[in-house]
């Protein structure tokens, strides 16, 4: 008997085409009547209230209108709402009841995504969004010489900062992560010397042969990352590589609604990537969100592109590689150190991926180590939590998680995603940095 007119159903959730290429996606009259439908599905529920600043934005306006209900809040104010989603999935996820393939399809995230889109159109995307979602064109004018000790001196001056907060809108104390000189790939680049690959370029053993997807992060901001991933793959006998070349994943575009830009980092990446597949290599990025790009938001938007299928196939967690290597037998388990315990936030956007708990999972493996999972959002989300306006709701979404760590009182926490580290690190009153997951690997390897 169907059941997906019941609250829940026992189908599993499934993700629709994003249809941006629909002109009804663009209609001002259609999205309205969209919004409003789910705003309403949302007011009657109101299960995400704790989830981030979206849910309560909106059930105040309601609340606070003549009818308190949907119908008496303005139009012009759903942007409010629109504004407090940063897509960390986590209602469509972990709370909605309504998810496809129930008869309400609710997708929340993608409603909003399609209302950013429309609202980018418009001209009302703000120049400091569309210049700080420009990752590659930062990290690149940020690594040069004499402007990377400009901008550390002005990541760092009280000044400085304030300036950025009056004139750009950038928080004057919001952690803005350091680049670096020398970038990850720069470092890298020796690792496409690689032994596993025949004369044809097809890797011998496509079990054990990856390809690097660096991430504008780690390349430019935190290398230390991409390093500790490379030293736990070599220790593990995996033959690695970098991509010849690589740009942004597009997230940032896309939590911006620039779809533009995020077709045209597509077709920039993907042939690249896809080279890489038809190699036989799987593809490893050390930042869940641009994993989840690849593995569910370009599918999404491009259903009938066979590449990004493939790519979308290969492309892997670093921790689910690693435990696909466990489960055949072939993961290093002779670990020198203990870690003792570990509180370890489970990054929003590594959640959405569905792979399971795969890095506590790989860490629990070291001897006298014991890992708390803490699932909640960190509030970062890579701008929203650098914004003048946002950041006291990031760090108000970062507190739970922030009490439950000072409560475990860990040996070391951190987090997948390394700028939600950051942010928890910069929330938490205690002389204690984040690790990374992968560079606690190694100091278990002792490598």
């Amino acid at each position: 008997m169907a059941d997906i007119g019941r609250e829940g159903g026992i189908e599993a959730p499934t993700r629709n085409p994003l249809n941006q290429n629909d002109p009804d996606f663009w209609d001002d009259d259609s999205l309205n009547r969209e919004l409003e439908r789910v705003f309403d599905i949302c007011h009657t529920c109101r299960r995400c209230v704790s989830l981030c600043n979206a849910f309560p934005t909106l059930f105040d306006l309601i609340d606070e209108s003549e009818t308190m209900e949907v119908d008496g809040v303005s139009k012009a104010d759903y942007d409010k709402v629109v504004d407090q989603c940063y897509l960390c999935d986590l209602c469509y996820l972990t709370k909605c009841p309504y998810v496809p393939p129930h008869e309400w399809n609710v997708d929340f995230p993608h409603l909003m995504l399609r209302s950013k889109a429309v609202n980018y159109t418009k001209g009302k995307a703000k120049f400091r969004d569309k210049l700080i979602t420009s990752t590659d064109m930062i990290g690149k004018v940020a690594s040069k010489p004499v402007l990377n000790e400009i901008m550390k001196w002005g990541t760092k001056s009280k000044v400085a900062r304030k300036i950025l907060d009056k004139t750009l809108g950038i928080h004057e104390q919001a952690n803005i992560p350091p680049y670096q000189k020398k970038t990850a790939r720069s470092k890298l680049e020796f690792v496409n010397d690689s032994p596993s690959k025949s004369e044809s370029g097809r890797v011998e053993n496509s079990d054990e042969s990856v390809a690097l997807f660096s991430t504008c992060y780690c390349n430019y901001n935190e290398p230390s990352i991409l390093d500790s991933l490379l030293k736990v793959l070599t220790h593990n006998g995996i033959s690695t590589e970098l991509l010849k070349r690589e740009h942004c994943c597009g997230m940032p575009k896309l939590e911006l609604g620039d779809l533009k830009s995020v077709s045209r980092l597509k077709d920039l990446n993907i042939p690249i990537l896809y080279e890489a597949v038809q190699r036989g290599l799987k593809i490893i990025a050390t930042v869940p969100s641009c994993v989840l790009m690849y593995k569910q938001e370009l599918p999404l938007m491009f259903p009938e592109d066979d590449r990004v299928a493939a790519v979308a196939k290969a492309f892997c967690d670093p921790f689910e590689f690693l435990y696909a290597l466990h489960r055949n037998s072939k993961l290093n388990t002779n670990f020198k150190n203990t870690l003792g315990a570990v509180s370890y936030h489970v990054a929003c956007h590594q959640r959405v991926q569905n792979i399971g708990p795969k890095t506590k999972q790989i860490l629990e493996l070291i001897p006298n180590t014991n890992v708390t999972s803490i699932e909640r959002c960190s509030g970062h989300d890579g701008t929203y939590g650098i914004k003048s306006e946002t950041l006291k709701y990031a760090n108000k979404i970062a507190a739970p998680v922030v009490r439950q760590i000072k409560a475990h009182e860990p040996d070391h926490y951190g987090s997948d995603c390394p700028v939600a580290g950051k942010h928890l690190e910069q929330n938490i009153d205690i002389e204690q940095a984040t690790i990374h997951p992968l560079e606690m690997l190694c100091k278990a390897y002792g490598v």
